[in-house]
């Protein structure tokens, strides 16, 4: 067979150089069988393999690219590569892939360290590595109030345990300040056609019903509640029941008041306006009130709402609710529902929550995010952000910076 080399090259990059190089080559009719490059601060690497034509001699076309990298200042570095090893090399492309997404406000060498560490430990191979997020100025004038940075690892191989790999990820984000999510780099990953979300503790910084208990002067007996049920400590219908009927009397002017100052999360806006942009369908599932999911439905242009209806007659609240229980059960099929009407497939879903009355959709959904969630929901759920706001899940799907920069500038 032909004579395969691995060539090496690094430097400072300058416009022309993969045209010089590869002329050289292809004076010598040389096969191109894989090439990489990567630019970091100006400066090249560059890999390729080549295959030499049958009976042709390296050594004419190596003196060459030496003579040519030593006038371009270029270090440069070469190998054969055995038929074996090329032959092992192309079998290994059909091995299972995956995507590691690493996510903190500042990425430190020690969070990289730890998840490669375990990435190894579980018989995985890092390919790749891409920073998604933008290049972050140290001007402490020039920087933003909360940054957010993100590296996209591709690794391959089979790991042995991946419930147990993705608890590893897990055990160090809260002691690191990092997230980590692990997905199959399958067709569906940057395919994804809708997102549903849970409202309170999600889209927004608050339990909407907690809101209304404090303007009812019950707001402990009611946060108390709310707490162990989003905990999963309590079934939803008896404790939502529970906490309704607390709110008996209440005067429907104090939702509108409430309606107006409800605190968005971080990257809640931004997310939604990106998703938009993109051609995505939204929907609110929520065990809240369709009163606050219209409102934010109208603000960030969302396609669904299902939530509960609170009854309210001659302008109070009457501590009870219209028609079937917005619960857990009844968001997975809701997910369902929409799916099906718009023609997406499961796998084509994303499902983002943090209280345990959303394990269920976060379990049929394609992908499925526990966002600043309870203990429970983070163990329960295949992917879990706490240190980044709710923007960073494009992050997941693939999207940089880069990408969103072009996108907003599409749209003015």
């Amino acid at each position: 067979m032909s004579e395969i080399l691995l060539i090496n090259v690094t430097g400072r990059d300058k416009p022309g150089l993969t045209a010089s190089i590869t002329s050289i080559m292809a004076d010598y009719g040389l096969e191109i069988l894989d090439i990489g490059q990567s630019v970091i601060h100006d400066t090249l690497s560059w890999g390729i393999v080549v295959r030499l034509p049958e009976g042709r001699e390296a050594a004419p076309v190596l003196k060459d690219l030496l003579f040519h990298f030593h006038e371009l200042e270029l270090q440069f570095n070469y190998q054969p590569i055995s038929d074996t090893d090329y032959e092992k090399w192309v079998s290994e492309q059909g091995k299972n892939r995956y995507i590691l997404t690493l996510l903190s406000r500042n990425v430190t060498a020690e969070q990289i360290a730890r998840v490669a560490n375990i990435t190894a430990e579980h018989g995985l191979n890092i390919d790749q590595i891409t920073r998604l997020s933008g290049r972050r100025s140290l001007n402490p004038n020039a920087q933003e109030q909360r940054t957010s940075s993100c590296l996209e690892f591709s690794v391959r191989g089979t790991s042995p345990d991946l419930n147990q790999l993705r608890a590893d990820f897990l055990h160090i984000s809260s002691e690191l300040d990092v997230d980590v999510a692990f997905q199959e780099d399958s067709i569906y990953r940057r395919n994804r056609r809708l997102v549903v979300f849970d409202m309170d503790s999600t889209l927004i910084e608050a339990e909407v019903i907690d809101l209304l208990a404090e303007a009812a002067g019950v707001g402990d007996k009611v946060a108390e509640i709310t707490e162990r049920a989003m905990q999963g400590e309590l079934d939803f219908n008896e404790s939502f029941r529970e906490r309704l009927a607390m709110l008996n009397g209440l005067d429907e002017s104090v939702l509108a008041g409430i309606a107006e100052k409800l605190p968005m999360t971080e990257g809640a806006e931004k997310l939604l306006r990106s998703l938009n942009a993109l051609g995505y369908k939204t929907a609110i599932l929520s065990g809240g009130f369709t009163y606050f999911a219209r409102f934010l439905q109208e603000r960030l242009g969302i396609d669904h709402i299902f939530a509960n209806e609170l009854e309210i007659v001659d302008g109070k609240v009457t501590g009870q609710v219209k028609g079937e229980i917005v619960n857990g059960e009844r968001k997975a099929t809701l997910l369902k529902q929409i799916a099906q009407s718009e023609g997406v497939s499961l796998d084509q879903t994303i499902a983002v929550g943090d209280g345990a009355n959303d394990l269920p959709m976060l379990s049929v959904a394609g992908l499925g995010i526990a966002f600043r969630a309870k203990p429970l929901v983070k163990q329960s759920a295949r992917q879990s952000i706490s240190t980044l706001g709710l923007d960073s899940i494009l992050y997941l799907l693939g999207f940089s910076e880069k990408d969103l920069q072009v996108l907003n500038q599409d749209k003015s």
